[in-house]
């Protein structure tokens, strides 16, 4: 059950309706995090080069449900509030990955929205964060739009482009996942490292 959960081909089973609700719930759904993102993008992208699924259909798509998905958890933020930080840990909620993303919108302020579409998990959560530090709606919807639809055509052009270039690339697809999630987690692990480099600093110097 977990491996289809992780498994972008498998939601793309259910066409563009497994698409919209995956992109939809990895974008601003706190349970979504671990729900692929990047690689299921690339994964469309590739298909939809070899005919499976229409290009400019897929995209649309792919933008409308990150920016929804993205104002639905700003108004989780803004409706819970602070008491999200004293909620406990379970299966699909973390308060470590919670307090990277408000780290990530602390040090980023409102362009983190847009920044935080390429970072796996902090993506999920930095909307919600938006939301609970009372950023205007109107600010928040500009980067969300933006960051949407930047993350939503690039990442897709992206496995479009590559399948149309590579032959057979649609036989190949597990490879390229993976490379992604490799990749796609490159700035989350820079974050931390910069992070702990700057906590270790701070301990240094008291």
């Amino acid at each position: 059950m977990l491996h289809n959960l992780l498994d972008p081909v498998y939601w793309l089973t259910f066409g563009y309706v497994g698409l919209a609700v995956i992109v939809f719930a990895e974008s601003g759904l706190l349970a979504g995090f671990f729900l692929p993102g990047d690689t299921l993008l690339i994964t469309a992208g590739i298909l939809a080069s070899q005919g499976h699924l229409n290009i400019f259909l897929t995209l649309v798509i792919v933008v409308v449900a990150a920016i929804v998905g993205d104002s639905v958890g700003y108004f989780i933020g803004s409706k819970v509030g602070p008491k999200l930080f004293t909620r406990p840990d379970s299966r699909f909620f973390s308060q470590k990955n919670l307090h990277e993303a408000h780290a990530f919108f602390e040090k980023y302020g409102a362009q983190s929205i847009i920044f935080a579409r390429f970072v796996p998990i902090v993506r999920t959560f930095i909307p919600t964060i938006a939301g609970v530090s009372k950023l205007s709606y109107k600010k928040f919807l500009t980067y969300n739009v933006l960051g949407g639809t930047l993350w939503g055509l690039v990442v897709t052009l992206l496995g479009y482009t590559l399948g149309r270039i590579i032959p057979n690339m649609d036989h190949y697809i597990l490879p390229v996942v993976i490379v992604v999630m490799v990749v796609s987690f490159i700035p989350a692990v820079v974050h931390l490292q910069k992070r702990k480099h700057a906590k270790t600093t701070e301990v240094t110097n008291d």
